[in-house]
């Protein structure tokens, strides 16, 4: 295999390895011994490893090989007895000295790789970290917890074995430990970590468990009440990841009191996109739940901040946003507040067909509770819908297709809203709908 010099440097042509040795006549260019190089990629080889056939190759082209589902030695073919990498120094010694000889000519000494994590040094560091967690040891656990995410962040091979070892479950068996202990005094430890447990999604069923206690819920109830950004942050990515696994979480959090108000001040005093998307992921499951839940939300003044959030919201937003003002105007409590707002309907038919297919299934049905329900003598809500230009969105809704249940609420919108079209001034419908009867 040639290593090219300068113009398939500036093209990037050859990967890794590019000479960039010139005289004053011609291009040189260099040759990788054969040895070097890996029988996968035919690169030169940045972490040798040996098999248990004998044969050596890079690191991560064996790894890739093995993730696959191939059980065999790509060069002899032999059954793999063991998928065991033996890190090859000497090969690595010698490409590196190569890499010296030749570095006149542009090549770069390639660095000494770290060693990945191996089940069995995950398994040992589970083991000390649960000793300190029974002896109440904080120091002990942060200092495990940082080695822990820095090995983590050195490999997405180290991540993964980090994972597949069971460690987010003993992490989180930990955090229910200290939370029952006391959350006050071990609030370091817990923030800790909560924080890592955020890079092991998803949670595995005994993670769950430990997360999803009464006293682990009590202390990120706790934790969302707090001045910290970067606790709020966490602790909302984590309760989204429980509520949206199983619905026994969302009831076991419903029952923590004093949950709603800082999950409200999340929408109102938004930390990030990620933690917006967050909160109103957690809130959907909550006032999907009860009915009770949809009037507190409502009280505490949510459908205001829901469509101000609707004015501007990028697709994600405003598809969790409309999902849950849907919900909410499944309640006499939301639909007051919905009425009571101005933008309210302008804002929902001005979602309907623009956003997605899923923005425009919330939006329809929000529409239609809020026009079929609404009791008041001048049916606001019905004239504002079609002076918003409702009719004709979702008659051409109707017309383009959509799901079956979309279908049935837009129907019978329709219906409600035919019966107004001419007290509407400013909708010209001549021909719009051709006749056809309700």
């Amino acid at each position: 295999m040639m290593i090219s010099t300068r113009r398939e440097r500036r093209n990037g042509k050859i990967g890794g390895m590019k000479a960039i040795y010139e005289n004053s006549t011609n291009l040189l260019e260099i040759n990788i011994p054969n040895h070097f190089r890996c029988p996968i990629s035919l690169d030169l080889m940045k972490d040798p490893v040996t098999l248990s056939t004998g044969i050596t190759y890079d690191r991560d082209s064996i790894e890739k090989w093995v993730e696959a589902g191939n059980q065999t030695c790509p060069v002899t073919n032999q059954a793999l007895t063991s998928v065991e990498q033996i890190p090859n120094h000497t090969i690595r010694r010698m490409i590196q000295d190569w890499c010296v000889v030749n570095s006149s000519y542009g090549i770069d000494r390639i660095p000494t790789p770290r060693i990945p994590v191996s089940p069995i040094e995950v398994t040992e560091m589970l083991s000390r970290f649960k000793a300190a967690t029974r002896r109440g040891d904080q120091i002990s656990c942060l200092n495990m917890l940082e080695k822990i995410k820095s090995l983590m962040k050195e490999s997405e091979r180290n991540r993964n074995c980090i994972i597949a070892n069971g460690t987010c479950a003993v992490l989180s068996a930990s955090f229910e430990y200290f939370a029952t202990s006391s959350i006050e005094k071990n609030a370091k430890i817990l923030e800790a970590i909560l924080a890592l447990v955020t890079r092991m999604f998803p949670f595995d069923s005994d993670a769950q468990s430990h997360l999803g206690s009464a006293a682990s819920l009590r202390c990120m109830e706790l934790f969302l009440k707090s001045g910290d950004i970067s606790r709020r942050g966490n602790t909302i990515l984590v309760l989204r990841e429980l509520v949206s696994m199983d619905e026994k979480h969302v009831f076991a959090l419903a029952k923590i009191d004093g949950v709603v108000e800082p999950l409200v001040r999340l929408i109102k005093e938004p930390i990030c996109p990620t933690s917006t998307k967050a909160s109103l992921m957690v809130i959907y499951y909550l006032v999907s739940s009860s009915a009770e839940h949809k009037a507190i939300f409502a009280k505490m003044g949510l459908v205001s901040l829901l469509i101000e959030i609707l004015v501007e919201a990028e697709k994600s937003i405003c598809e969790k946003t409309l999902a849950v003002l849907d919900e909410i105007c499944g309640s006499d409590e939301g639909r007051e507040k919905a009425y009571s707002h101005s933008l309210t309907i302008p804002v929902l038919v001005k979602k309907l067909l623009r956003v997605s297919g899923l923005a425009t299934e919330f939006a329809v049905s929000a529409v239609w509770k809020l026009c079929k329900n609404d009791k008041r003598e001048d049916n606001g809500a019905l004239l504002e819908a079609m002076q918003a230009g409702a009719f004709q969105k979702i008659l051409l809704l109707l017309q383009i297709g959509c799901a079956d249940r979309t279908k049935e609420k837009s129907t019978e919108l329709l219906k409600l809203l035919n019966l107004y079209r001419g007290r509407s001034e400013c909708i010209d419908s001549v021909n719009l709908y051709k006749g056809r009867p309700f």
